[in-house]
């Protein structure tokens, strides 16, 4: 029996568009019904070089759907080719086109002589969420784009992280990941973002090891990598956020790479000192407040439930009600995940549910006892339920619509502080 699914938090697998969208000069190429882009683009931060109003898509109608729509994705990757100015062309399948069996990669596959490269991605929104399709088109990229390279370049790191523009923070979160890996004096490689297209994605092959900052998108990636390129990889699985996370983080990169041990530690005595230095100020406010609460619970999907908590039990002594991961995310990966949940400091556990439905969260939420006002971080669905039980809310997963960010960012030491700034504005902001 069909049920409802209230207030979910992703979108369907063509949703994907968003990651091509987020390399430089890539462009996605729909194979799709004429609505999808628009109803699977942001109306923040989703405009840019090409913006979802101009993706080219074959609008496929009913005709399509009986006499197959093939010619019309031929015509439409020719004359995309011939119209518009990119460096990568991704040709993303709609639900339509895969059901009625249309041949879409030997359609692709014509045009792999073309003076740009054309590459296509099953996204089909029955075949996962939009974490899944993004997945997807890496996986398509080191496929069909990618040879594997006989040189490696000394110190050079792919960094993978979650998935741009789902995650409102994606783009700052990519730089300071970019720039803890450099200060232990290697070379990050990402492609998403200013500057990070086409040529960063010919030099992933080159990489001595690839870094996974993720707890599970993106792991079947660097997998897949490893079989082709040989490239190891290092699974790091929590989103370093403050002092506690992002000094265990660059520890544990700093011994994969090899990097000198003392000049790991001065790095990190380095931020630590400044980062404490800014907490010791603010001493009495969080030893003090009487209206944020010893509890918290955090609705995100797993990059942002598992980060946020580590920060908030780890770093400001917190006590973690139950927490919830709404990125559907899939079961083979779950056991993991709930590990890292229990690696708190003190011996502190945290409970979590991988639940997708917002009714049954935020009844829960309802009915936990928090002992006063509640903080719950998550999405702007929270924000309702929250202000119901007089707690405090912070927008910090999909959907945000209560802020803007243009390259702000919640990773490492400066990001620690600045999610320590967001969540004692909105308590001090009570008293006014």
């Amino acid at each position: 029996m069909a049920k409802l699914l209230d207030k979910q938090r992703y979108k369907c697998a063509l949703g994907a568009m968003q990651t091509v969208q987020a390399i430089e000069r890539a462009l996605p190429i729909l194979h799709s019904g004429p609505g999808c882009a628009q109803k699977l683009s942001e109306s923040v931060g989703s405009s840019g070089y090409f913006s979802p109003n101009i993706f080219p898509c074959t609008s496929i109608n009913e005709k399509d759907v009986v006499f197959g729509g093939v010619k019309k994705l031929n015509s439409t990757i020719e004359n995309a080719l011939k119209v518009i100015d990119a460096d990568l062309y991704v040709v993303l399948t709609g639900c339509i086109p895969e059901i009625v069996g249309d041949d879409s990669g030997e359609v692709v596959s014509r045009y792999e002589d073309a003076d740009k490269p054309v590459i296509y991605a099953p996204t089909a929104g029955f075949k996962g969420n939009n974490y899944k399709g993004h997945e997807q088109i890496i996986n398509a990229i080191v496929d069909q784009y990618l040879e594997k390279s006989d040189t490696k370049q000394k110190g050079l790191v792919n960094i993978w992280a979650d998935v741009p523009y789902q995650d409102l923070f994606w783009l700052g979160n990519l730089r300071e990941l970019e720039k803890l890996v450099s200060e232990l004096g290697l070379t990050p490689n990402t492609i998403f973002g200013y500057r990070r297209g086409i040529e960063n994605i010919k030099k992933i092959p080159k990489a001595e090891f690839n870094l996974l900052v993720s707890p599970w998108v993106g792991l079947s990636c660097v997998k897949k990598m490893e079989r082709k390129f040989g490239t190891p990889y290092l699974h790091y699985p929590t989103l370093p956020i403050g002092a506690t996370e992002t000094s265990k983080f660059l520890r544990e990169v700093g011994r994969f790479a090899g990097v000198d041990d003392a000049k790991v530690e001065a790095l990190i005595k380095e931020h630590e000192d400044y980062y404490y230095y800014l907490i010791e100020r603010y001493a009495d406010l969080f030893l003090e407040n009487r209206v944020i609460n010893k509890q918290f619970s955090v609705v995100a999907d797993a990059q942002y439930a598992l980060g946020i908590t580590k920060f908030l039990a780890n770093d400001l002594g917190l006590i973690p009600a139950k927490q919830f991961i709404v990125d559907d995310t899939p079961a083979n990966y779950r056991d993991k995940i709930e590990e890292e949940f229990k690696k708190l400091n003190y011996g502190v556990e945290a409970s979590v549910s991988f639940e997708t439905d917002g009714y049954r969260i935020h009844e829960e939420i309802r009915n936990h006892d928090y002992h006063g006002y509640p903080l719950v971080l998550g999405g702007y669905y929270e924000k309702e339920v929250t202000e119901q039980l007089k707690g405090n809310f912070l927008n910090v997963a999909y959907p945000v619509q209560d802020k803007v960010v243009l390259d702000d960012s919640y990773v490492g030491y400066t990001g620690g502080i600045r999610l320590i700034e967001d969540i004692y504005t909105v308590a001090v902001s009570r008293f006014n």
